[in-house]
């Protein structure tokens, strides 16, 4: 049971499926993450995704 609770606390992918780089801003048109944080989201600390997760609703993508 403890480690359900642990799986649920986990932050899961933002990826809508929509996986497409806008030249101008850098930003994934369905996540709005940069190549960088896509690619090293699955070796990445929860705080670390936890992080990016609440910059993303400040990101616009043109």
């Amino acid at each position: 049971m403890a480690a359900e609770r642990r799986d649920m606390s986990k932050v899961s992918t933002p990826c809508t499926g929509v996986c497409r780089i806008d030249q101008t801003s850098g930003l994934c048109i369905g996540c709005r993450r940069t190549m960088d944080e896509i690619v090293l989201w699955g070796s990445m600390s929860e705080k670390d995704r936890r992080a990016i997760m609440a910059r993303l609703g400040e990101r616009r993508v043109p």
